[in-house]
């Protein structure tokens, strides 16, 4: 408990929290909001509206593609640690590097869970006031619309512990922000225009938050445009398992990639 309470006011003492909270507001709220105030049935072609299941999910399945920003934020919360070397002096103060390291990761996972619910929770309150604005109903009850919502923020939280392995694995920070940018927003798109190769993107992370989410349009767009792309997603059970797997492989590797690896 000693470590977590340090750890926490180690993290709080930096402007992190405050970026990953107005990044969260502004992926969740501000695109939320603007796709359902312009509404999905104005797009070229037309998508179902928010008075439907579908468009509902469209609008915050959307808000899934902006997952790499908590990815970039675990990211940048480890590295930073590399790059000023105060890692080391935490490890001269603790010298039981394994209890240390699963503190900072358990504090990783909470800044990822704050800001999925931040998220969701500003996704969520932005839909509800476009559809006022806009004196629509929704297509979903609010407790459907709260099991879309939560998990969003479960993702995210998954997202931040995958950046936290990443910034682990490469240490230089600017190499590992490259390497989660270009996954996330290059690699697992092209993916999915590769034949042969596209059939590996419903098991990647990206694939397994769409199935989990339930938000086929960019598989479904692909298909219509590159027969030869069709990607088949995976059930939404499975799309969960996926992400525990990758959330748990992400902690191991936060944890025992330091744990053996010389500081100097």
């Amino acid at each position: 408990m000693n470590l977590l309470r340090g750890e926490a006011v180690r993290l709080l003492s930096t402007r992190l929290p405050l970026w990953a909270l107005v990044a969260a507001v502004a992926s969740g709220a501000g695109l939320t909001g603007l796709l359902a105030l312009i509404g999905p049935e104005n797009a070229t072609p037309p998508l179902p509206g928010i008075d439907t299941d579908q468009g509902v999910g469209f609008v915050v399945g959307l808000s899934g593609l902006t997952l790499f920003l908590p990815a970039l934020i675990g990211t940048i919360a480890i590295t930073s640690e590399f790059r000023h070397r105060t890692i080391g002096a935490t490890f001269l103060a603790a010298p039981r590097r394994g209890r240390l390291l699963a503190a900072k990761l358990g504090i990783f996972v909470l800044l990822g869970l704050g800001y999925g619910v931040a998220m969701a929770l500003s996704a969520g309150l932005a839909l509800l006031g476009a559809a006022a604005l806009r004196g629509a109903t929704l297509g979903v009850t609010a407790g459907t619309l709260g099991i879309m919502l939560t998990q969003l923020a479960l993702a995210a939280a998954v997202y931040t512990v995958l950046g936290v392995a990443i910034g682990a694995l490469a240490r230089h920070q600017l190499l590992a922000i490259g390497i989660v940018v270009g996954y996330f927003y290059l690699l697992e798109p092209v993916l999915m225009l590769v034949p042969g190769a596209n059939l590996v993107y419903p098991y990647l992370p990206g694939g397994a938050t769409a199935a989990l989410m339930d938000f086929t349009l960019l598989t479904d767009t692909l298909a219509e445009q590159v027969p030869l792309a069709a990607s088949v997603l995976v059930a939404p059970v499975v799309g969960a398992a996926l992400l525990g797997a990758y959330a748990l492989l992400g902690s191991l590797a936060a944890v025992l990639v330091p744990l053996q690896r010389d500081l100097a």
